[in-house]
């Protein structure tokens, strides 16, 4: 049997509570066969904290980030404004965003935070 992706965060890794409610492994979700037939196919990017982004929200960076053929990383705190969601991102880089003073970077959602 194929468990069905949870429609809170789209998490593949889900479990069977009982014969009509599953539960998501990631997000903690509880969820029945109705709440996934009434979920909508909209592609959604979570934070680190599991609030929703949509185009044109503001991140702050959760953690230090290296950045490759930089000479410092980006620093925890730093303002991302106006993110754009890119269901085409690479290894998990949903988030399209411009930091001030670095220019245009993809971002994981795991080390955001709505802000």
């Amino acid at each position: 049997m194929t468990l069905p992706k949870c429609p809170h965060c789209g998490s593949e890794f889900t479990y069977e509570l009982s014969d009509t409610t599953f539960g998501c492994s990631e997000c903690g979700n509880e969820f029945t066969q109705a709440d996934i037939d009434n979920a909508s196919d909209k592609f959604v990017v979570l934070d680190s904290v599991g609030t929703e982004l949509s185009d044109g929200d503001d991140v702050i960076i959760v953690q230090d980030l290296p950045v490759k053929g930089m000479p410092k990383p980006i620093k925890k705190g730093t303002k991302a404004k106006n993110i754009r969601i890119n269901e085409n991102g690479k290894n998990g880089h949903f988030i399209d965003a411009k930091i001030e003073g670095f220019g245009a970077i993809g971002l994981k959602g795991s080390v955001v935070k709505k802000g």
